[in-house]
């Protein structure tokens, strides 16, 4: 136990660092089953240092991957369980770290993708969608992320971020514009027309955002990111 506290601790000046990027190689340079849990309980701890851990934990994951799939497989399920409302656990963060171990990872995205999008989806049976709307943020920034780096991959969550634009939740709808401006060139011309419609509303939406990009996290608003998706969708269209 004082062997796992110290090695939070460690983590956690690291990942404090005004130069944290600089410091990730010492963290992923550790085991990856020792950094993980640290990692994960950072989740919790919202702003940049939630967002650091999330990155962090995407790099020491795919490198986890890579020396045994295995073991990865074991790692992805149990934040699967911290999805579920059976676990006890709130799932703060957690979507967060699957979209970005997925990004870095191709192949825990091959297994894992359809799981991230299911819990946006609505299907009118027993689904997994996601009724707390935090949560669906997460999904919606882990979608994103995903399609950043697979796009092709990712357009099978086309359908539910379309009808995310009408999310009741302001944030998530901005979330959810960003994402599908991510998957523009891999919409089709009816989501397009769709998509549109809704983005051409919600431009006047002053709804606050949190986005974290390019290891940035920035404030903006709903109605500037939908704007920026429109751009990117009449480029393609």
């Amino acid at each position: 136990m004082a062997k796992f506290r110290a090695l939070k601790t460690r983590i956690r000046c690291l990942l404090a660092d005004d130069g944290w990027e600089g410091n990730l190689d010492q963290i992923t340079a550790l085991p990856p089953a020792e950094v993980v849990g640290p990692l994960l309980s950072f989740l919790l701890s919202g702003g940049e240092m939630k967002w650091r851990a999330v990155t962090a934990l995407g790099i020491a994951v795919s490198r986890m991957a890579d020396e045994g799939m295995e073991d990865a497989r074991v790692f992805m399920r149990r934040l699967l369980w911290h999805m579920n409302e059976e676990s006890g656990n709130i799932g703060w963060g957690i979507a967060e770290a699957m979209g970005e171990i997925m990004a870095c990872h191709a192949r825990l995205a091959a297994e894992y993708d359809r799981m991230l999008v299911s819990y946006v989806r609505e299907t009118g049976d027993d689904d997994n969608f996601l009724d707390h709307p935090p949560l669906r943020r997460g999904v919606y920034w882990g979608i994103g992320r995903l399609a950043q780096a697979e796009p092709a991959r990712m357009r099978l969550a086309v359908p539910a971020l379309v009808r995310a634009l009408d999310d009741e939740d302001g944030e998530g709808r901005g979330l959810a514009a960003w994402a599908l401006g991510n998957l523009a060139e891999h919409c089709t011309p009816d989501e397009i027309s769709q998509a549109r419609v809704r983005l051409l509303s919600l431009q006047g939406d002053a709804s606050s955002v949190e986005l974290f990009e390019d290891r940035r996290l920035l404030c903006t608003t709903a109605g500037a990111l939908a704007g920026q998706a429109l751009v990117r969708l009449d480029a393609v269209s």
